[in-house]
Order: structure tokens, then sequence, then C-alpha cells
């Protein structure tokens, strides 16, 4: 069972539970009545007449709803936390009854003993590092760092100035009162926006550190400095990195220490060629850099893996540009003058663009499945203009499914939704009592979002996650790919006829139905519920 499917039967159990055994206040100031329907039903529960029935010993009936003198009425939709079951009918009160401290606090130890009766024995640790993530059906046979979610909101605390924590009441001043971020202020489709840049892959690592390092000198020798400026500049450093061959170099010269899983990479391509599959390669790198580091992980024969091989192909504008023509190398690496008519196995070409690419070689739409590391530069244009299917490559998953198979975290986040779905249900009382009670809880459940939080990262916790929203990197990810793994080595756990399926989880408007009986069937025979 998975920590999201506990989720769902333990949101479900919550919602049913609560139904069946919803605090009874003092018969003055209770929010509807209850009585146990027939004389034998009561008699049955050991209760006789005029005595109050306990929901736990009676059946789950419906209860007659009829309000309480001085109750109020509010109008929310059937089936809201807190409401009754009458259509368009709800009430609420602002007396506390007899003991009502003691009444919620036996409610918060209840739903804890229940987290810990929901997790089944292996339920943590269930999570592979090597497993591929599905967001659509693929069968293989065919100046400030902070962090953003899903709907451009700051996730508080996440704020860096260098390398100090800005404090939640200096951004909102920053950003006019809000932890909003306007879509014009965002970065744009390729991550080179006006005043927010996103940072979407591992080259990024060093370039944020450099900034964040830079940034902190300055502060800290109290030294003037225009921000725009050094973002600039530092950016301008990464870039020529790259442009001169410095960073090429350095790695050629170390490949042991910067090359990664080559066997497992060698044993990709030999599995994916032994069953027929056309390979080809288009990276950005050069030729001589693509030619040693492919010799290091496969061997000297590595272009016979490969259908067809790109260099320096200057992605994304190779997905984009209609006009660059391809040209091809030689031996060693030097430009060749003849028109490129036909694109040949064990050549090797430069620039050219994706248009010519396939006409040249008739490969189109769902049955070509593109890896690559950086959702826009990679797999943006393809899955969207192309209708390429597409599979990213995130190596911090690795890291991440670790944390979430624990036991710790399972326990902290499963806790977390079931206080949260309490706080959602009890707020009903207003009473100065119990919003002193609800108010403890509401602290609990900050202190388990920062300490789930720290689990992954102190500084800006799960790259996936911000709170309980899906972060902004999170949702272009399920947006531009197919599928997600930590590595393209993690192809070797699957046979090339498997059809990856994406799991159907329910929306906010939809009840988790097809965990309804795990949740409810206690002391009763277990029955299967269908889900279309």
């Amino acid at each position: 069972m998975s920590l999201k499917t506990v989720g769902s039967a333990l949101s479900r159990s919550l919602w049913t539970r609560g139904k069946r055994t919803e605090l009874r206040p003092s018969r003055a100031n209770r929010l509807c009545t209850t009585s146990c329907g027939s004389a034998k039903e009561r008699q049955s529960c050991g209760k006789t007449k005029g005595q109050s029935c306990d929901s736990n010993m009676c059946p789950p009936i419906d209860p007659p709803h009829r309000p309480s003198v001085g109750a109020k009425k509010s109008e929310e939709p059937v089936g809201a936390p807190g409401v009754s079951g009458v259509r368009g009918r709800s009430y609420f009160t602002n007396a506390a009854p007899a003991d009502q401290r003691s009444l919620l606090w036996a409610r918060y130890h209840d739903m804890k003993r229940l987290v810990h009766d929901l997790i089944p024995p292996g339920a943590c640790g269930i999570l592979n590092p090597s497993t591929i993530y599905s967001n659509n059906e693929v069968n293989l046979s065919e100046g400030l760092l902070m962090k953003i979610d899903a709907f451009h909101y700051i996730q508080p605390g996440t704020v860096y100035r260098g390398l100090r924590p800005v404090p939640d009441e200096e951004v909102l001043e920053l950003y006019g009162g809000t932890f909003h971020i306007p879509l014009e202020q965002d970065s744009g489709f390729y991550g080179k926006g006006p005043k927010v840049k996103q940072f979407m892959d591992i080259f990024s690592l060093p370039e944020m550190t450099l900034l964040a390092v830079a940034n902190d000198f300055f502060i800290s020798n109290d030294i003037d400095y225009d921000p725009v400026h050094l973002f600039k500049d530092v950016t301008e450093a990464v870039g020529m990195v790259h442009l001169k061959g410095y960073m090429y170099k350095w790695i050629m010269q170390d490949l042991d220490k910067y090359i990664l899983r080559g066997e497992e990479t060698d044993a990709v391509l030999h599995k994916l060629v032994d069953h027929g599959k056309k390979l080809f390669l288009i990276t950005n790198s050069p030729f001589a850099f693509v030619d040693k580091g492919m010799t290091y992980m496969v061997g000297k024969d590595w272009r016979d893996f490969f259908d067809v091989v790109i260099v320096q192909a200057d992605k994304p504008h190779f997905f984009t540009d209609c006009i660059k023509p391809f040209r091809r190398l030689d031996c060693d690496g030097a430009l060749r003058w003849d028109k490129i008519k036909s694109l040949e196995k064990g050549q090797i070409y430069k620039q050219g663009n994706l248009f010519d690419f396939l006409r040249l070689t008739g490969w189109r739409g769902s049955k070509v499945l593109y890896f690559g590391d950086h959702l826009y530069s990679d797999l943006a244009d393809l899955t969207l203009r192309h209708g390429w299917r597409t599979g990213a490559i995130v190596p911090e998953l690795e890291q991440e499914t670790k944390i979430v198979s624990t036991s710790r975290y399972s326990t902290n986040l499963t806790w977390m939704q079931a206080l949260t779905g309490l706080l959602e249900r009890m707020q009903t009382h207003r009473d100065p009592v119990s919003r002193e009670v609800l108010d403890e809880w509401q602290k609990e459940r900050e202190e388990l979002r920062i300490m789930t939080k720290n689990l992954f990262n102190p500084q800006f916790g799960s790259i996936f996650r911000t709170c309980h929203n899906p972060t902004y990197f999170s949702r272009r990810l399920c947006r531009f790919s197919d599928l997600y793994m930590a590595s393209l080595s993690c192809l070797l756990n699957y046979d090339l006829s498997y059809t990856f399926y994406p799991r159907r989880t329910p929306l906010q408007h939809e009840a988790p139905l097809w965990m309804d009986q795990l949740c409810t069937a206690a002391g009763r025979p277990l029955t299967w519920t269908t889900c279309h």
C-alpha cells in the first residue's frame, strides 16, 4: 500500500468515523439531536428512554436534524465538513458545552490512534529509487533565491539573500503585501524572464551557489552593489565557462570523478539495441567531449549504437529553428562542406534543426520517446509541438524517494493530514475554550510542516512539493514529461514491452471511493468497490 493510498484511506475514514462518532454537547447546546431508532434498537444498546445514546454503540442511522435554541443558520453545500445532512442548512453555536476541552482532546487522541492503526506493517520503505514514474500512459514497445509553488506563490521561510534567510515580513513588503509573483514578472517559457529566473537543471547548482556566496560577501563587507549587475556578471561568467570550453576540459581531465553510472549506461544501450530499437543522440556538447565521455562509458565503438548522432545542436533552438542546416564532421571533428541529403549511421553531424531531422528520418509522433534533463531546453517543444513521448531525468528523485520511504516521514505526513481534517471539522465550535484548543492544533500542524520540509532540505524542502501544493517545477514536470526517473539506467528494471500506467488520484471534489471499504469495513466482511 502506498503512502498516497494510506492518505486517501485516512481522509475517507476520518470523514466516515466523524459522522458516526460526532461529539455530543450538552442537550441545551448541541448542534443537532440524535436518537436511537426503534425501541428494540434502544434496548440493544443498553439505553432506556430519556438517556443519551453513545454513537459507538448504536448503528449508524441518519439522525433527525432539529435546530437547537439560539442556533445560527448558515448556507453551505451538503457534505462539507461540519455541515448537517439536510440540504442547505447547518447549525453553529458560540456557547461552550460542559467540559468541551476534554471532548476535543478526546477526538484528537482518537484520530492519533487511528493514524497509527491505518499505516500497515511494511508501508514504509516500499518506494524504489529506481522506479520510473508515469504522468501519461506509455508503452515501451511504441538576486533572491526562493521557492515558488505551482500557483506562483512564494513558500514562506524559503527566501534567501545570499546565505541569510529573509524574514517573511520583509518578503511581504518587497512584493506589495503578498507572497504572489505575478505572471509578467516570472521567467518566460525558457526560464529567461525579466525579473525572476527559473533554475531548472543540474548546471544551475554552481550558478546558484556562486550567486549566493557573492551576494553574501557584498552584504557581510558592507559593499554597495547593484543586484542586477551581480546577477548578469555571474550568469555571463557561467556561460563563458561553457562557451570557452573550460568545463569540458576540466571534466575530461578527471572522468572518474565526474562520470557516474557508466556501466549502467552501457547496459541500457545494449538492451535497447538488442530489442531492435533505433537510437539517436542530440546534444549541445562538442564532439571531442562526447567522444571521450562515451568511449569511457561504452567503448571506442560507441557510435555503432546510434543511428544518428548530432552534436552542438543548440537546443532549444534546434527544436524551433527551421533554417539552420546540418553539417557533417570528419573523424577528427573538422567540418565538411557537402550538402546533407540523408542522416547516416556512424556519421557525426553538427547543428541542424528538428524539421530537417523529421524529414530525413521519418521518425514522428508518439512512436518516439526522447529523454532529457531540462524541461524547457529538452522536453517542452517536443511534447507540445511535435507529439513525441518524453522522459525526464531528475537525479534528485533518488534521494527524495529514500526520504519519503522512511517511517518518520510517513507517520508525520499521515498525522498532519489527519490533524488538518480534524481542524476542518471541529472549526464549527467557536466558543473561546474550543478556539484555544484549535489554536494549539494549528501550531502543531505548522510544526509538522516545518519538520517534514526539513527532512528534505532545511532551506527549501522538497523540489517537488511546497506544503500541500506541487512546486512550479513539479507542475511543469507533469506537463512536459510522460515519464520521469532518477536515471536512464532505471530502464534496466523493466521489460521493453512494459506499459507504464499513470495512477488516477482523486480530485478535490472526488471521494476516494476505491478506498472506502478499507476505511469502513472494520468488524464487517470486506467488499470491493469498482471505480470507472
